[in-house]
């Protein structure tokens, strides 16, 4: 029942952050900067995919040992992961596309070491009290 929880937390406050943060940034952030990289719509299918595997890894590399050694080292792996993830995708970006907004791959690090961090937490309160 633990990792029930502990998922089913991830994946509402990471969901709920995430919706927050793109229902701003994709239009008055990640447009201007991005223009023409990004989709003329979203693609439900592969975001599904993406938040699947990461509830799963904020899961088992931030809430486990959270369970273990406090909501700081939860907070603390959820940041690690959030800012590696988001990296990993930004900064291929920048290596392999004509133009990549260097501000971008910034806020977006920043943006998933934040979100990852307050999902994982959160996570591991509610995994610790109602699993």
């Amino acid at each position: 029942m633990t990792w029930i929880v502990a998922a089913i937390a991830v994946a509402l406050v990471f969901g709920a952050l995430d919706a927050v943060w793109l229902s701003w940034a994709g239009p008055n952030f990640y447009r201007p900067k991005l223009g023409d990289l990004l989709a003329d719509s979203f693609r439900m299918a592969p975001a599904l995919v993406f938040y699947a595997a990461y509830v799963a890894a904020v899961v088992w590399f931030a809430v486990r040992p959270g369970l273990a050694n406090g909501i700081a080292s939860a907070a603390l792996n959820g940041a690690l992961l959030g800012a590696i993830c988001y990296a990993t995708y930004d900064l291929t970006n920048q290596a392999t596309l004509r133009s990549w907004s260097t501000t971008v791959t910034i806020a977006d690090i920043v943006w998933g070491a934040f979100a990852t961090a307050v999902a994982a937490s959160a996570a591991t309160f509610a995994a610790d009290k109602f699993g």
